[in-house]
């Protein structure tokens, strides 16, 4: 039976109906394309934010480290009175700013239009670049990558309120990869980011729009800093005969000692013990306490103020650097996390796995220093975020360490195992929580 309506050339001819139906379904004014505008102009913006706060950051860094060395005892007194300002104007001011970002996203899928009025709003994201650089003013053991992926969310939502069309949880998802990928110059890194930690469920749907988003922010990102390693191009390698001893002890002592991080920050923030009540209830004076702690600690030391990539950097090449590193720089990171400030914990947390590094090369001095630090920084950071994958391909792009990434991944799994056995829950799925009820 013959077709009741064949096709025709007739029918398909470019009639001045359907080139204007074409025009609003896909034209320059349609929802269609200025969403995917607001996709391309987002990223290109999130790339550049990246840089420059990068930048700042580093600068910051480096003015609190000359002050640091010039006025070695002053810090005892200007570190406390700094962290108790930022977090008065924290909760004065941008209460929604606190804390690493990541958090922060990952409770704005659930309602973004709501979330570009509060959680990744551009006010937010102000106070949290301005009170994120004055914690590295004041030595504060915090990171730039947290607080760039709340950056990027606020920086994508206000390319959509610009464009006029809606923000959806899938963008949100993107553009905090587009973050991370841009402040590691790790694309790929970026995309395991948002399958292992920023989407509850991945969407097979959002997969060009989060890839696109990286490949464009890691692009301009790369332009403006250059085509660099993050930590250097160390190529560390490990033999098999040395992987099969190494990899399980640093997969369980990083992924213990991760947990424990974890487990700290979690009790603090969401526990219902003497302590929490005692610093909730005074935010202002614990964070001053907590200031005390990372005083004391990089003065008597003078290693573990700021992000902690010097020192990272230099274990990972083979300098020699103090046992007691590792502990120090845990527990000045901890008292950062939980005064309530703005920053970050990725860096500090690299550089803590590079003390647990440092630590399992007294234990295997046989054994290539590089790999085993490199070992060290892909457990802790696994047993901190859980998120084993990116764990992995982040150390494999800052370090060009390929021909180490079988025994990083089965370290990177041993450790996620051990962390899981000390903190079920992972770290920022439970913070998230804590601003899911926030506008």
């Amino acid at each position: 039976m013959p077709d009741p309506s064949p096709i025709t050339p007739a029918t398909r001819r470019w009639t001045p109906s359907r080139f204007r139906a074409l025009l609003r379904s896909r034209g320059p004014t349609s929802v269609r394309f200025r969403r995917r505008i607001a996709v391309i102009a987002g990223a290109i913006a999130i790339g550049i934010a990246a840089v420059l706060f990068a930048q700042a950051s580093d600068a910051a860094g480096e003015a609190f480290g000359g002050f640091a060395n010039h006025y070695r005892w002053v810090p005892l007194l200007t570190t406390p009175l700094g962290f108790m300002t930022l977090v008065w104007i924290t909760r004065r001011w941008v209460p929604l700013a606190r804390g690493s970002g990541i958090p922060q996203v990952m409770a704005a899928r659930s309602d973004p239009v709501a979330a570009t009025s509060g959680l990744i709003a551009i006010r937010t994201v102000v106070g949290k670049t301005l009170l994120t650089l004055g914690a590295v003013l004041c030595g504060a053991s915090v990171g730039r990558e947290g607080p760039t992926v709340q950056i990027a969310a606020a920086v994508m939502g206000l390319s959509h309120r610009l464009m006029l069309v809606t923000l959806k949880s899938s963008v949100v998802i993107a553009s905090g990869a587009a973050g991370v990928a841009a402040a590691f110059n790790t694309p790929l890194a970026g995309v395991l980011f948002a399958i292992e930690e920023l989407a509850a469920a991945y969407e097979q749907r959002m997969t060009l729009m989060v890839l696109s988003s990286i490949v464009i922010a890691g692009m301009v990102a790369q332009s403006l800093a250059g085509d660099y390693v993050y930590f250097g191009a160390i190529g560390a390698h490990l033999p098999t005969a040395g992987a099969l001893i190494v990899v399980p002890v640093a997969g369980i002592a990083g992924g213990l000692a991760g947990g424990c991080f974890s487990r700290a920050v979690l009790a603090l923030a969401t526990g219902r013990h003497g302590i929490t009540r005692w610093s909730k209830a005074r935010p202002v004076l614990f964070a001053g306490g907590c200031g005390i702690v990372v005083a004391v600690l990089g003065v008597v030391t003078g290693l573990t103020w700021g992000t902690g990539y010097g020192a990272a950097r230099a274990m990972i090449v083979g300098a020699d650097a103090p046992l007691w590193f590792g502990p120090a720089k845990l527990l000045a990171t901890l008292a950062t996390a939980v005064a309530g400030l703005p920053g970050g914990i990725f860096a500090p947390s690299l550089a803590v796995g590079a003390g647990v590094g440092n630590l399992l090369r007294a234990a295997f001095p046989g054994e290539p220093a590089a790999a085993v630090v490199i070992l060290g920084m892909v457990a802790y950071f696994t047993g901190v975020v859980r998120a084993p994958l990116t764990a992995v391909i982040i150390l494999s792009e800052t370090t060009a360490s390929r021909g180490l990434m079988l025994p990083m991944f089965a370290t990177a799994f041993i450790a996620d195992w051990a962390s899981m056995g000390v903190c079920r829950e992972k770290l920022y799925h439970g913070l998230a929580a804590t601003f899911a009820t926030k506008p």
